[in-house]
């Protein structure tokens, strides 16, 4: 048997945090067993859906590098087949057409409800003798077995039984004839021959209900996992108003989709006492029988701290990769300055974001345009301009640009001066990077270029021979 997960999200809006991980999950489970993991798009509410939403999905599931097997399948498509199942439960008996009106099942509510009883439809057309002049355009309901009980193995719950007369008979196929949700999950997992339905806890209440139509239908069952909600730092429910939801702003924000997935692995799994996994030992470790069934919290500081630790030990490549886009965001022409992969390499221990890192970097790939006023102050003093001069001169008589030689030049011209590092490399830095605080000076220099570095200086000396003439 070929392991089959999927991740079957509703277009109607972003990927959030809590589909993801639903996505992640399936994913690292048939990963590990070598098996297949689909992706299906549950688009039958015409009224919610969009291609925006469609698209932002699809976006989110490439920026996270979890690849489907199969897919994006979409169950506008697959209308015909959800009929074709439905006239076959019809014809075994094991689904009516319901003439009740809206009125009268609001009616039924209400009073249910007034009677402190749970509001469920109560199978008046489950019978042949119902009128069928109350409606012109009957639902199809479901027969739902009136005794026994569904068993749902759960392999994060455990057992959860539910009687099923508790259950009522729900609508599979609307007025107009449009599918309803339970119908076409059922039929969607088994066409597609799902062995692994994992999926959030908000839909243990549908699970009996698909088992039973499954069983109606003779199809095998699949193995459900039901993972715990994922709460804000306040207990309650995660919403905007915790911070980043969308997959996509995570990108936005400067974080790693490796340092993303880290993350949401942990939440509700654990391996020991590991907090940092590669994909690959996620791919290994990763078991359904480890997930907590309780609810889990999502910290932005836990997870910003994992994306500086993803940006400082990832392969330089990597982040460099996903750098290049939020330069492009601040109109850094890369091109313009020093190998992104060499840039990450002096400021990965400088940045605890990608967002960050691109701001701080900005020099490289342009022109200072102006100086910070309190490092022109401490740092521009009356005989820096001297110094930078003295500099440009050894700079420019230096043949192979490269860290060490501009670190022995500086070394040198210190001793000479008698002075110390910081009197030479500040007003350097500054006359550099327009501020105070950058990598290692000899570093900068030798990323910046030779030919930047002399005009850089040059303009700097400009600029403290001007202030002193005001």
């Amino acid at each position: 048997m070929t392991i089959t997960t999927r991740f079957a999200p509703s277009p109607t809006g972003y990927l959030h945090v809590g589909g993801a991980r639903t996505a992640l999950f399936s994913w690292l489970y048939a990963r590990k067993h070598g098996g297949k993991f689909i992706l299906r798009i549950e688009d039958t509410d015409l009224e919610r859906s969009t291609q925006e939403s469609v698209d932002a999905i699809l976006q989110g599931m490439d920026w996270l590098g979890l690849a489907y097997d199969e897919g994006p399948y979409y169950q506008t498509q697959r209308f015909e087949r959800y009929k074709e199942v439905i006239q076959q439960l019809l014809a075994q008996g094991d689904a009516y057409y319901c003439y009740c009106s809206k009125e009268e099942l609001e009616a039924l509510r209400a009073e249910q409800m007034a009677n402190k009883e749970k509001p469920r439809y109560n199978g008046k057309c489950r019978h042949a003798s119902c009128a069928v002049e109350l409606a012109k355009h009957p639902v199809i309901r479901f027969k739902n077995p009136a005794e026994g009980v569904v068993t749902i193995a759960d392999l994060v719950k455990g057992n959860i039984v539910i009687a099923n007369k508790e259950l009522d008979d729900l609508i599979i196929a609307r007025g107009d004839g449009t599918p309803t949700y339970n119908l076409t999950v059922v039929v969607d997992d088994m066409d597609m021959g799902v062995t692994h339905v994992i999926r959030g806890d908000d839909h243990i209440n549908n699970t009996p209900r698909q088992i039973n139509i499954l069983n109606a239908l003779g199809a095998s069952l699949p193995l459900y996992a039901h993972l715990p909600m994922i709460l804000g730092a306040d207990g309650s429910r995660l919403s905007k108003r915790h911070g980043a939801v969308s997959v996509m702003q995570f990108r936005d924000e400067g974080y790693l989709p490796e340092a993303l997935l880290n993350y949401l692995v942990r939440l509700g799994w654990s391996h020991g006492d590991q907090e940092v996994f590669s994909v690959t030992e996620m791919i290994t470790y990763f078991d359904l029988s480890a997930v907590n069934g309780s609810a889990s919290i999502f910290n932005m500081d836990k997870l910003l701290w994992l994306n500086q630790q993803y940006i400082m030990n990832l392969e330089p490549e990597k982040v460099a990769y996903h750098l290049q886009w939020h330069m492009a965001q601040l109109g850094l022409e890369v091109g313009n300055g020093p190998s992104l992969v060499e840039l990450v390499k002096v400021q990965r221990e400088r940045a605890k974001t990608l967002v960050e890192m691109a701001a701080i970097s900005s020099y490289f790939y342009k022109d200072v345009e102006a100086y910070d006023d309190k490092a022109v102050k401490k740092n521009f003093t009356a005989d820096a301009g001297n110094i930078l001069q003295q500099l440009h001169d050894v700079f420019a008589a230096i043949v192979t640009w490269e860290a060490k030689v501009i670190h022995d030049a500086i070394v040198e011209m210190a001793e000479a001066l008698s002075v110390n590092m910081g009197k030479l490399a500040q007003p350097l830095r500054v006359a550099i990077t327009g501020a105070a605080v950058s990598p290692a000076i000899d570093l900068t220099l030798a990323l910046l270029g030779k030919e930047k570095t002399l005009v850089r200086i040059q303009n700097a000396v400009m600029f403290i021979s001007n202030a002193k003439n005001l």
